[in-house]
């Protein structure tokens, strides 16, 4: 009886250590995109793209072994919706429309593209809604602080997960000790 209630209520049997892994992982991470985004766009115009980083974070951290926590979803759902966003926000005037067609689109070409990414739909979602600092930036923003962004949060979730030999992370690492 007790097991069907634990099953009933997913009880989260996550280690005390994993869980600190996880936070301290996040916290480093979110750093250096907070840099980044703060320098690229300001205190303001970072916001929004900090935000789904910080999503994206929560994945690599969290559940470093999940399918959408891999570098080609990180990378491509991210650089690939912003530039969807990008495209929206410049060629729809209406920004309700230009917002839902950014994220829908996303979506779509995600799935196509096997790089499902569920922060990338806030990507794209942000180069609509996330001011002038964003708009002025155009394509850049793709590079500068998208791309940027993604790569120091792939570069610090492989560097922090990897000396822990259950958190293998990207899963085509393959460590014998």
């Amino acid at each position: 009886m007790i097991q069907k209630l634990l099953l009933l209520f997913d009880v989260d049997r996550t280690s005390h250590l994993e869980k600190w892994i996880s936070a301290i992982g996040g916290m480093f991470s979110l750093m250096g995109v907070m840099l980044i985004s703060h320098a690229s766009l300001g205190l303001n115009g970072g916001s929004m793209l900090v935000a789904s980083m910080g999503a994206s974070a929560v994945l690599l951290f969290a559940v470093p072994h999940g399918a959408l926590s891999q570098p080609w979803p990180v990378l491509g759902g991210h650089v690939i919706s912003a530039f969807i966003g990008v495209t929206c926000a410049k060629f729809v005037p209406d920004p309700t429309l230009a917002a839902g067609l950014a994220v829908a689109v996303a979506i779509g070409v995600m799935h196509y593209l096997n790089c499902i990414h569920p922060p990338g739909g806030a990507t794209a979602l942000s180069a609509v809604i996330g001011g002038q600092a964003v708009h002025e930036l155009g394509y850049q923003y793709l590079l500068t602080p998208v791309l940027i962004n993604a790569v120091t949060i792939l570069l610090i979730a492989i560097a922090f997960n990897y000396p822990f030999r259950w958190r293998r992370y990207p899963l085509w690492i393959n460590r014998k000790h």
